[in-house]
């Protein structure tokens, strides 16, 4: 953006350079729900919850949901097996009913401390053996053997093998990727009336025993040949399609009797083809529709307000191949869920300054900001290292930090969790239930998406990176959500097909690379926040490596960072205060406003300062 001979894909609106940036009471006015879920800090674990320092370190830095606790596959698989303790689930003690306690009384804990509790559930992933020399193990074991009804209701189906998802040649869906104690790990088919029975009935239980709401994982479809899954299929593209749609589409001549060699859900875009996007838009429609049955629908009825989620994976916009809901339409992703989850895995834990790469998850953050209507979300960064990072980086950008890693054991991570969890609480009114502020609009291109065209997606990266490293104020919108009201709230729409000049008059920041600048109006209005993150450090000696703890994150203090903002149509400047977890105190700072401008200085800070321009008429 730098430089003026780079290639723009930007198109200015119709209302032009005049338009006035609105504050949060004049925005347009959004379809919020009453019970719109809030909440801006969050821990997660998988281990180590059962620690006896652990609901100390709930009290310290007071999150507001703890995601912790196993209520589908995993505890059903293993809390009764000799592997309980090990991964995924580390549970704390052996037993159905012995850890079901413990968990209840768990629940019960971190509530009186005032958090909310979301518990894991994973839908699909099951762990054991149908049979052997020492008869059923794991989660077959538990269905033959130790379903109590009294408890759970009757047993959905008689023969275990008859929930599980099925190969082309009918043998049920395994792997041996893990091998806990031995055993193999099949796969739940979600379109199977009596495996959704089962999940109900494991809903059900959890909610006695004191959940507050249910992250969904392993919400998988893979290539399914079950009679259920042909079943679908078939009604699917009969629904959707004319005969001769389906011949010239598909090469389908009749629906009913055609012999479906495979039906798909993720897989490689270079090898897509019509009919491999629809068998994997269908598997990601069958999937939410799974979801809403068994938690919007049965779970919520049986608790009001019951907090939903999903725990999905990204990467670095991984499409086709990856992301749960690539190909869903816009009316129904994340519909009826509270928050979202979504892995970046190994994409974004390690820095090469060098070569630009901070190991963030600033983009992604404002896509599903923009996709899910500013309802909260984290990001599951598999970030050990750069705690302090990892919490600043979502917090700017809407976020709830943080998505796992936690490390409350290790004494200097848990003191910097502390101080910024503590941060974000003391200065609830800038993050709880925010709206970000932009002069200009970045379109994501589902559209391109949903025709596996995954280059877009690479034009759409590069395009953001610019944005980021000019520190341009924008958003991120799918472009399937775009409309005339929401693109006259911008100075210019970004799109990838439409090349044009970029507007005069934005807003500038003097600040390295390193920096990421974003912008939000508090729920009250009255301000204009600018968030600044720092993402320079010391790096590891190991090129990209992503450190062995907070030991390792070594950030290099930001200094002489400066802003040159403008100003919402008509507002004056009251003050400019800049607080940072390490000052949380406000620091009023030397400011000019004039133009329609206000510029001020940003003090040296370590890895996150937000500045509060407060306004006035």
């Amino acid at each position: 953006m730098t430089d003026p001979t780079r290639r723009t894909f930007l198109r200015t609106t119709a209302a032009g350079a005049g338009l006035a940036l609105l504050p949060a009471a004049a925005a347009p006015a959004r379809a919020d729900k009453p019970a719109r879920v809030e909440f801006t800090r969050l821990i997660a674990h998988w281990a180590e919850y059962a620690d006896d320092d652990y609901l100390k370190f709930v009290a310290d830095a007071r999150p507001e949901v703890c995601q912790v606790g196993f209520y589908g596959g995993h505890f059903y698989s293993l809390a009764h097996t000799p592997q309980f303790k090990g991964y995924p689930a580390h549970f704390p003690v052996q037993g159905l009913a012995e850890c079901g306690k413990w968990f209840e009384d768990r629940n019960a804990a971190i509530r009186k401390l005032g958090a909310k509790v979301a518990g894991h559930f994973n839908v699909t992933f099951l762990v054991g053996e149908p049979d052997g020399k020492d008869g059923p193990r794991g989660f077959f074991k538990f269905y033959r053997d130790l379903w109590d009804e009294k408890e759970l209701g009757p047993k959905p189906a008689a023969d275990p093998l008859d929930l599980l998802a099925r190969n082309a040649d009918g043998s049920p869906m395994a792997a041996k990727s893990y091998g806990i104690g031995g055993m193999r790990e099949y796969t739940a088919c979600l379109n199977n009336p009596a495996w959704r029975a089962v999940l109900k009935a494991w809903a059900k239980r959890g909610l006695a025993r004191g959940v507050d709401g249910y992250i969904a994982n392993y919400f998988y479809r893979h290539n399914c040949l079950c009679d259920h899954c042909r079943k679908g299929f078939r009604a699917h593209l009969a629904a959707h399609f004319t005969a001769a749609q389906l011949r010239e589409r598909f090469g389908i001549a009749d629906v009913k009797g055609h012999e479906f060699k495979e039906i798909v859900g993720w897989h490689d875009p270079k090898e897509s083809t019509p009919l491999r996007r629809e068998m994997l838009r269908w598997s990601q429609a069958a999937c939410k529709e799974a979801f809403d049955d068994v938690f919007v629908k049965y779970a919520r009825s049986l608790r009001t307000g019951l907090i939903l989620a999903q725990w999905n994976h990204l990467g670095d916009f991984n499409q086709v191949s990856g992301d749960e809901r690539c190909l869903l339409p816009a009316e129904v992703w994340g519909k009826d869920e509270d928050y979202l989850w979504y892995s970046t895995g190994g994409a974004a834990n390690f820095t090469d300054l060098a070569a630009g790469v901070l190991g963030e998850g600033t983009l992604q953050a404002r896509y599903i900001r923009g996709a899910f209507d500013d309802k909260p979300f984290t990001l599951g960064k598999y970030e050990n290292t750069r705690v302090r990072v990892a919490v600043a980086e979502l917090a700017a950008n809407g976020g709830a930090p943080m998505g796992f890693y936690t490390r409350f054991k290790d004494p200097d991570a848990r003191a910097e969790l502390v101080r910024y969890y503590r941060f974000l609480e003391k200065h609830d009114a800038v993050f709880r239930a925010n709206r970000p502020h932009a002069e200009v609009l970045l379109l994501y291109p589902r559209t391109r998406v949903h025709a596996a065209d995954v280059a877009a997606v690479a034009a759409f990266k590069a395009v953001g990176r610019e944005l980021l490293d000019a520190h341009v104020l924008f958003d991120v919108l799918p472009d399937d959500r775009l409309t005339p009201a929401a693109a006259r709230a911008y100075r210019a729409v970004i799109d990838l097909e439409k090349p044009a000049a970029p507007p005069a008059g934005l807003s500038t920041f003097a600040a390295p690379k390193t920096v990421r600048v974003s912008a939000s109006v508090p729920a009250a209005g009255g301000e204009l926040t600018l968030h600044f993150v720092n993402y320079d450090r010391t790096e590891p000696e190991k090129k990209r490596s992503p450190g062995a703890g907070i030991k390792d994150e070594k950030p290099v203090a930001a200094d002489g960072v400066t802003a040159d903002l403008v100003l919402p149509a008509g507002a004056k400047v009251a003050a400019v205060r800049v607080v940072t977890p390490e000052e949380p105190d406000p620091v009023a700072v030397k400011f000019e406003a004039r133009d329609g401008r206000v510029r001020f200085a940003v003090p040296k800070f370590l890895v996150y300062a937000v500045a509060r321009v407060e306004l006035g008429r």
